[in-house]
């Protein structure tokens, strides 16, 4: 997921029509095609006049937001974490997703969580706290202890030294179009898409 400038829109990892009836088409249409291609423009085009900032990859400059120049930071954080968090979102989902983590991962979340139905209901806690439009995080520290994080807006867990595991979005468009104010019952169906062993693969490669 190192993206570099200039951005462009990653194709979606699956067809349309693939997650529906937990997530339809005409959703992924909209939040893939146009919402996603909002920020990497936009991001685009609030770099296209600072090379300080094109030559570093996107994960470096928003773990690093202090050391960019300042007028370009609210620039990063918004659409640069836009463009990572979608990423994220998108290929933490899988029509043959669901189930439960397995080995390593399994084991950390064990820890930090206890059985994988305490998880859940963290995870959906947080993802319903959150105020307005942001992000449910699972994350790792540098030890590899798992917590979970919400965000607001855009912000992503990287400009806090964490490493985004898996996310589910709440901003209205990631699920209006299916569950209207429904936001729980969204996040009940998210559950049923996610593609563990990609969060496996992140959580190995983190560490």
């Amino acid at each position: 997921m190192d993206l570099c400038y200039p951005y462009q829109l990653p194709p979606l990892p699956y067809s349309y029509e693939a997650l529906a009836p937990k997530i339809g088409d005409e959703t992924l249409h909209f939040h893939h095609d146009k919402h996603f291609q909002t920020y990497v423009d936009n991001l685009n085009t609030a770099l296209s006049d600072c090379p300080e900032c094109q030559s570093r990859p996107l994960s470096q400059l928003l773990t690093e937001l202090d050391r960019i120049p300042e007028a370009k930071r609210t620039a990063i954080r918004n659409n640069g974490g836009g463009i990572y968090n979608h990423v994220l979102y998108f290929a933490a989902l899988s029509p043959q997703g669901g189930g439960r983590p397995s080995g390593e991962l399994a084991q950390a979340m064990e820890r930090a969580f206890g059985p994988y139905d305490a998880f859940r209901k963290q995870m959906k806690d947080a993802a319903l706290s959150q105020f307005g439009s942001g992000y449910a995080f699972l994350v790792s520290d540098r030890s590899g202890a798992l917590s979970i994080q919400k965000t607001a807006n855009q912000d992503s867990p990287l400009t806090c030294g964490l490493f985004p595991l898996l996310c589910v979005d709440v901003w209205e468009h990631a699920y209006y179009l299916d569950y209207q104010n429904r936001r729980a019952e969204y996040v009940e169906k998210w559950f049923d898409v996610i593609n563990w062993p990609f969060v496996e693969q992140r959580y190995t490669d983190c560490r």
